[in-house]
């Protein structure tokens, strides 16, 4: 498959490559941008996001990394960096770092509104609707940190890997269904999500579509889980919540699961399963392997 690169849309932002975003509540949507310029790429970066972090050390520009979020937990360098509050942030202590770049994923307490005063640049790295929208946001971050090229790389290799990876996949018809738990509650997504259609890219049908229009993050009961009986239950609560293939099958009711008797619940990285960075295509193969592994016991 030819591979997409998306350097029209990451080069826009050589001309104004430093964006003070509108607010974003975390949901699956693109940011809305507004834009002034600077003339040099950034030399003292914060990132208030674990995947722009990510996507910065993997672009080459982690070097220019000062300050991260306490969620900031991978590559291992971001350890000796200092963290700050990701929910309510402190923008005394941001200003103090004297940074010329400040990267965040939403706007928690009008944080762009008082960074703009202080006329410290700020991009808003959004959660993302779909994989292009992955990519280019890696571009992005190319283009405002003077990394294109490397960051050009990067997306490309995502985009052949995944693409390797889904070829490979067999489709089956009717479609194997499947169950994502966001947490025990049990919360999950629909095929309207980012995960959703990375999932439905895959072959797979989710559970949760239809059950509570409207709501891409429905609560669902464990009734309608047991109704619907998924071939697949892919956790991805299992470091904030402890969850395993155990908690699942000691369950009420949930011990008859299709999932459960063959064996298909996949324990995730909860970390690698929340972001839409390079890392991405490390979820992809968990679950290439876990449709594969269920084919075979059919």
């Amino acid at each position: 498959m030819k591979t997409l690169r998306l350097v029209g849309l990451a080069g826009l932002f050589l001309l104004v490559p430093t964006l003070a975003a509108c607010g974003n509540n975390g949901d699956d949507s693109a940011a809305t941008e507004e834009t002034t310029a600077v003339a040099e790429a950034p030399q003292r970066i914060i990132s208030m996001s674990a995947t722009a972090t990510e996507m910065l050390f993997a672009i080459g520009a982690g070097d220019r990394v000062i300050a991260v979020d306490n969620f900031s937990n991978f590559p291992s360098a971001t350890e000796s960096l200092e963290k700050l509050d990701a929910y309510q942030p402190n923008i005394e202590a941001i200003s103090a770092l004297n940074p010329d770049l400040v990267i965040i994923s939403y706007d928690p307490g009008n944080l762009v509104e008082q960074l703009t005063t202080l006329s410290i640049p700020v991009f808003n790295a959004g959660a993302v609707a779909n994989l292009d929208a992955a990519y280019a946001q890696i571009e992005q971050l190319g283009a405002l940190t003077g990394q294109l090229a490397e960051a050009v790389q990067v997306s490309g290799a995502m985009q052949t890997a995944i693409a390797e990876i889904v070829d490979g996949v067999t489709k089956v018809d009717p479609p194997l269904t499947y169950f994502y738990e966001l947490d025990p509650t049990p919360y999950t997504v629909t095929s309207n999500t980012f995960i959703g259609g990375v999932m439905a890219l895959m072959g797979l049908a989710n559970i949760a579509d239809g059950v509570e229009e409207g709501n891409d993050y429905p609560q669902l009961s464990a009734e309608i889980i047991v109704e619907k009986n998924p071939d697949i239950i892919f956790l991805a609560d299992t470091k904030c919540c402890a969850q395993s293939a155990e908690t699942v099958a000691a369950r009420d009711g949930w011990g008859g699961l299709q999932a459960v008797s063959l064996g298909s619940i996949v324990a995730l990285d909860d970390d690698i399963a929340s972001r839409w960075g390079p890392r991405l295509v490390d979820l992809v193969r968990v679950v290439a392997e876990a449709i594969t592994s269920l084919l075979a016991k059919s």
